[in-house]
C-alpha cells in the first residue's frame, strides 16, 4: 500500500529516531534518570535560568506539571532553583552541572546522528533542510 505521509509525520520520525539516540547515548554516558518529559521542561531553560511559568507555558503544560518535572530533576542534580535577581520574591529554574554535563553529552549524540544524516543525504541537502526548518520555524515556534 503506498501512502503518502503528512509533513507532521515526516517531520515526526526523525526527531523520534535522534531523541531515542540521545537518551540511549545518555543513558550510557550515566545519566539514566533522565526522561522525555523531563527533557521537554529542560530544554527549554535559558541560558540564565526561567520562571516555572514561562517553562510551562513553553513545554505547553500545566504550572503544576511542570513543577512536578522540575522537582524531580532538582533532586537528580540537573537543575537547581536560585533567586531571581530581577524579582526577589521569584525563583528560577537554572541548569544545574549535572545538567551542564548532560547538555554536553546530547550534544555529542546529536552530532553523531547529524553526521549520519549528512553521509545519508549529502551536505548540500542537509543544509538546504535546516535552512527550510528554519525558516518553517519561523511561523511554528512562538518562543523563537
Amino acid at each position: 500500500m503506498d501512502e503518502t505521509l503528512n509533513l507532521g509525520v515526516l517531520l515526526f520520525v526523525p526527531y523520534r529516531a535522534m531523541e531515542s539516540r540521545v537518551f540511549a547515548g545518555l543513558a550510557a554516558a550515566g545519566f539514566d534518570d533522565f526522561t522525555p518529559a523531563q527533557a521537554r521542561v529542560f530544554q527549554r531553560i535559558a541560558p540564565g535560568g526561567s520562571r516555572l511559568t514561562d517553562l510551562a507555558d513553553q513545554a505547553g503544560t500545566s504550572k503544576q506539571a511542570a513543577g512536578f518535572l522540575v522537582d524531580q530533576l532538582e533532586r537528580s542534580g540537573y537543575v537547581e532553583r536560585v533567586a531571581d535577581p530581577s524579582d526577589g520574591r521569584a525563583r528560577l529554574v537554572r541548569i544545574a552541572p549535572r545538567g551542564e554535563r548532560a547538555v554536553a553529552a546530547s550534544r555529542e549524540m546529536v552530532a553523531e546522528v547529524e553526521a549520519e544524516w549528512t553521509a545519508h543525504l549529502g551536505p548540500a541537502r542537509i543544509q538546504q533542510l535546516g535552512a527550510i526548518l528554519t525558516e518553517l520555524r519561523e511561523v511554528t515556534d512562538p518562543w523563537r
